[in-house]
């Protein structure tokens, strides 16, 4: 970061963002997309916020503050939703989501005027889809990812139907959900402002519960019944829109319902799509050759170009690229001659528990574990067990994925009951 004249306050919130397993890349187009979304000051504030969520008397303190003004700072902050502001067991928390999915988002998903958001959108669009070290670092590190694909359900068979868990279904997820908030897809609002976009819904970007209930109390998302929510699920559907959400099993934060050409995700997929950046389904696609007319209609509505035609003699066919393909279905719902159903693969895609176990699990397959466990590291004690921690991580490939492997079976349901849960 030495090519950069950063204020410091700038300097230590990069350096604070990259403690969690979801970091950032320095470089002069994050410095002015930090300088837009946070005064010096909120900068040097935030930097200073543990990992974990935490109650205004925690900020107080660590900002030596008193608590109405480190209250005020943290609700300043929320109503921009840079914070998330939480209740748990009857008291407020706070917490710093990750740049992305998080306040990256969260700053394109109200229009308003406290902010230059065309400005905002050119500088994302450089950040992330020229540039591109902060997506390769997002998507294609570890195994471990941030979202997986939803099945479509309605190309589901009885058959399909009896493999389907509930928390693979969006349907499932929108019914159980504490909150359920609609706001502003931040892609295809990014692409307007680039001229870019295509034409898919905006008002169809799903959060739920204690996220959407922060979005929802600040006006990023609006608040809407499971009805309304599964009548924008199934326009997402009938769209050709791809569910792309939290990886998780248990309350899962957010549905994105994503095209192949604004979404993030999708984008990244289809340029890195070797190094499995998104969670798939549990199914692939199963082509009937004899079926196949060649007309083309699943190749076109394939949102990570998985599939093309090839020549079989006179006739063109459907041919699926396997690795690439998503297992969204899609493409079933698009075959006029039900040429195209859904298999099973072969080898089940695991889905962690909940949003903690994700994050130690990327932590772990990160090298940024430690961060997790001594978020305070005031402590001579806590210091030296860090590094002791980092050092097991930096070991060479065969002992790291043997110390991983331990930590994931014996010490890791050690950890999450530790952790406070949301």
């Amino acid at each position: 970061m030495s090519h950069l004249s950063m204020r410091s306050g700038y300097i230590g919130l990069i350096d604070r963002l990259n403690k969690a397993p979801q970091g950032v890349v320095p470089s002069k187009t994050l410095y002015e997309i930090l300088k837009l979304l946070f005064t010096e000051r909120e900068a040097r504030l935030v930097s200073q916020l543990p990992i974990k969520p935490f109650t205004p008397e925690k900020a107080s303190k660590i900002w030596k503050l008193s608590l109405r003004e480190a209250t005020e700072v943290l609700e300043t902050l929320a109503s921009r939703a840079i914070l998330l502001d939480v209740e748990f067991q009857g008291v407020q928390h706070y917490i710093l989501p990750p740049p992305m999915a998080g306040f990256f988002e969260f700053s394109l998903m109200r229009t308003g005027g406290d902010i230059d958001q065309k400005y905002l959108a050119e500088l994302y669009y450089q950040y992330m889809n020229v540039e591109e070290d902060f997506i390769k670092e997002l998507f294609t590190r570890g195994d471990t990812q941030l979202g997986r694909v939803f099945v479509h359900e309605p190309v589901l068979t009885n058959e399909n139907a009896v493999h389907v868990l509930d928390y693979e279904r969006a349907t499932h997820v929108i019914k159980t959900a504490s909150h359920r908030g609609i706001g502003t897809c931040y892609c295809r609002h990014k692409m307007a402002h680039m001229n870019k976009s295509c034409d898919a819904p905006l008002d169809i970007c799903m959060t739920f519960g204690n996220t959407a209930a922060s979005l929802i109390k600040n006006g990023y998302a609006r608040e809407t019944s499971i009805d309304e929510t599964l009548e924008k699920l199934h326009l997402a559907y009938e769209r050709n829109l791809v569910q792309f959400g939290e990886n998780v099993r248990r309350d899962v934060a957010f549905i994105c319902n994503c095209c192949g050409c604004c979404c993030e995700a999708l984008i990244a997929h289809k340029k890195f799509g070797f190094l499995n950046p998104v969670h798939t389904t549990n199914f692939i696609p199963r082509i009937d050759v004899d079926k196949c007319i060649g007309c083309g209609r699943c190749v076109g509505s394939c949102p990570v170009d998985a599939l093309s035609m090839s020549s079989e003699g006179e006739k063109k066919k459907a041919l699926l690229s396997e690795e690439v393909c998503l297992g969204c279905g899609v493409c079933v719902r698009n075959c006029p001659t039900k040429a195209i159903g859904l298999k099973e693969r072969e080898e089940r895609v695991l889905t962690p528990a909940t949003t903690v176990h994700r994050t130690v699990l990327m932590a772990i397959e990160r090298g940024k574990l430690q961060n997790l466990i001594f978020d305070n590291q005031a402590l001579k004690s806590h210091r030296a067990m860090a590094a002791i921690l980092s050092a097991i991580l930096k070991l060479p490939p065969v002992k790291q994925v043997m110390a991983s492997k331990q930590m994931k079976s014996r010490y890791l349901e050690t950890l999450l009951d530790k952790f406070v849960k949301f």
